[in-house]
């Protein structure tokens, strides 16, 4: 059975670079009836903070990311160990006791000769003595000791790739605090749970050589990789710069609807054309992991504006009922309201704002060069309760009385009733308007 998983780290708001590896995994598993896991990689005990595990999963429950098991690296602390030690015993995992200082004149010295700055593992060298000395004086950090020879794979995404693992350093898996890094709990969980398929963004590449050479010291068979390509802003500058201001949380509070985030991420990157979905599942047809490219895809916050407008001009009320309540939207009115108002919305909140002028009425906007038709037309309005044909009958005495007709008659009239100069078609708002009839200075 197909599974894959989602693994942020809870070190902050997940923004839509986050999201885009996420909804990748959850349609993979959808589309082949699997399973999708929600891991959190709690591993770092220091950034790691319950307040942002709690605002993933509210930000995946908000989008209808809906996952089939869940759990925490820190949990799993002792498989990790159990690993460790077993790769220990192989001669795979070897500890090393040079400092950050140390490592990074390493470094400066091989690229001042034109070398790759990869480790050169002097800590395989060490004697017993020189090691136990050592060992009295800090803890060591832990890297992993690769075959050096190229590996490869076939990426869902990128096509045949291979990279030389003689090119990149051992890995460090364990730190001198005794922190496990992603390298190592990464491989064992995906090892242990049976994760078929990885989707992850192209920086994780070289990641990749690593953790398929530790699934296979550890007995295990590594799962299909894709390497989907990275955002960018929408002139090309780094996406990391806006990673904050695009954070599912923000966009949350600035009305995005989730669906717009969806639709847009599901086809960006692809040669097909984005079309505003109304529910997550919907975004299954068509979906194909290799129709992504592998260039740089630039991503506009702005494209989300009318996807949301979209979204809401055709959500039906039963859509969007439970979230009209809790604007103070419901009862008999609450209905006919949205299906007067949607066609006018780029955002849900303004609902209530609709709901607001048909309750209690809205000032007033009046040009003076209208002011004395207007204070004739309000004398023509029909009695109260207003039906379906208020608007049609008013404005025919409007015109007939003024002999005004197009925009000289609607708009200040508009104006009069809503204090807005567009809006909902005023045949269907009219009768939901309940407020006090609108009263002009002088």
């Amino acid at each position: 059975m197909t599974l894959t998983r989602f693994a942020p780290s809870p070190t902050g708001r997940l923004h839509l670079g986050n999201l885009r590896a996420a909804l990748l995994n959850w349609l993979i598993a959808r589309k082949a009836g699997g399973r999708f896991l929600l891991r959190l990689d709690d591993t770092d005990p220091v950034r790691s903070r319950p307040e942002y595990a709690d605002a993933i999963r509210e930000d995946l429950t908000w989008l209808g990311l809906t996952w089939d098991e869940a759990f925490r690296q820190s949990d799993r602390l002792a498989r990790y160990e159990a690993a460790a030690e077993r790769l220990r015993a192989d001669g795979r995992l070897y500890p090393c006791w040079e400092t950050p200082d140390e490592l990074a004149l390493k470094r400066r010295v091989l690229l001042s000769r034109g070398l790759p700055p990869i480790y050169d593992r002097a800590a395989l060298d060490l004697t017993e003595t020189e090691r136990n000395a050592l060992a009295e004086s800090r803890p060591p950090h832990w890297r992993f000791k690769l075959d050096r020879e190229r590996v490869e794979w076939r990426d869902m995404i990128l096509g045949p790739r291979s990279v030389d693992a003689a090119s990149v350093s051992d890995p460090v898996l364990i730190r001198e605090d005794g922190q496990v890094l992603y390298t190592l709990a990464s491989a064992v969980d995906d090892a242990e749970t049976g994760v078929t398929d990885i989707v992850r963004g192209a920086d994780h590449v070289t990641n990749t050589a690593a953790q398929i050479q530790i699934m296979r010291a550890l007995g295990g068979e590594p799962p299909r990789f894709a390497h989907h390509s990275l955002l960018t802003g929408p002139e090309g500058e780094a996406f990391s710069k806006r990673a904050d201001a695009l954070s599912l949380g923000a966009l949350r509070e600035a009305g995005q609807e989730p669906m717009a985030l969806l639709s847009l991420l599901a086809r960006l990157g692809t040669s097909d054309p984005v079309v505003a979905r109304a529910a997550p599942e919907d975004l299954l047809d068509g979906f194909e992991l290799t129709r992504f490219g592998a260039a740089p895809t630039r991503l506009d916050p702005a494209d989300l504006d009318p996807l949301t407008a979209r979204i809401l001009h055709e959500a039906p009320f039963a859509a969007v009922r439970p979230r009209l309540a809790a604007l103070g939207i419901e009862g008999e009115t609450a209905e006919p309201l949205w299906l007067a108002v949607r066609g006018n919305l780029s955002r849900l909140a303004e609902a209530a704002d609709w709901a607001a002028i048909c309750a209690t009425g809205a000032p007033p906007k009046v040009d003076p060069e209208d002011a004395e038709f207007v204070a004739e037309a309000l004398a023509l309005l029909p009695p109260r309760p207003w039906g379906p044909t208020a608007w049609k009958d008013w404005t025919a005495a409007a015109k007939a009385a003024s002999g005004r007709k197009g925009r000289a008659l609607f708009q200040p009239l508009r104006r009069a009733l809503t204090g807005r100069d567009h809006g909902p078609e005023m045949a269907a708002l009219m009768p939901l308007m309940r407020g006090p009839l609108p009263t002009l200075p002088g």
